[in-house]
């Protein structure tokens, strides 16, 4: 990619990689600046906040975080502990991630993406959250390693997807929002299940 993103692909960038970002933030931070810092995304002249990401302090701490994020997912009870200290992180980081690939000289797009960014994200780590608590009602340890490495390609194959096309983003994020849905409804049959439902009081004997 050679020429910098217009406002359609830069959109469809900030709603994929939010939504990304309620799954594997840190690795969402580590791939953005890689794409930065060896110009597979060049940086547009007008969102210096984006080139931040590609500081090496910044890379190196997003790569120890998805390091530790990589293998917290794969065991059982300690991803779901991971998920919950991640509650407020991951939506915040993904609102931060989509705010800055909007022009800071439209603050009425910046408003609105970083909400739209926050709630995508945290739909979707909601969704991921739930699934892996259903998962881990159950005693065997391989849905839940093959749960998450399933969100490992899914996340870097998509990332290394829309950056490398991001004439492709709006679709992703159409396709991963679709997803995250299924998921979260997914989810919530699935906890329907598994919690009874409460029985009405029986009547009192009558005199």
């Amino acid at each position: 990619m050679t020429a910098n993103p217009g406002i359609g692909e830069l959109l469809g960038l900030a709603a994929s990689v939010s939504l990304l970002a309620g799954w594997r933030l840190y690795l969402c931070v580590l791939a953005t600046g890689i794409a930065l810092r060896f110009g597979v995304m060049p940086v547009p002249e007008h969102l210096p906040a984006l080139a931040a990401l590609s500081n090496p302090w910044v890379m190196g701490i997003a790569a120890l975080g998805a390091a530790a994020e990589f293998f917290a997912d794969k065991v059982p009870w300690l991803d779901s502990l991971w998920d919950l200290l991640h509650t407020a992180i991951r939506p915040l980081g993904g609102a931060a991630l989509a705010l800055a690939i909007v022009d800071p000289s439209q603050p009425g797009w910046q408003a609105a993406v970083f909400l739209l960014g926050g709630g995508g994200a945290l739909m979707a780590h909601g969704g991921k959250a739930g699934l892996r608590g259903a998962i881990n009602l159950s005693p065997e340890p391989f849905t839940n390693v093959l749960a998450s490495s399933i969100e490992d390609v899914t996340t870097a194959g998509l990332l290394s997807l829309v950056y490398a096309f991001p004439v492709t983003a709006a679709a992703v994020a159409a396709i991963l929002f679709g997803m995250v849905c299924a998921l979260v409804l997914t989810v919530r049959r699935a906890f329907r299940k598994v919690v009874p439902k409460r029985k009405p009081p029986d009547d009192p004997p009558k005199a």
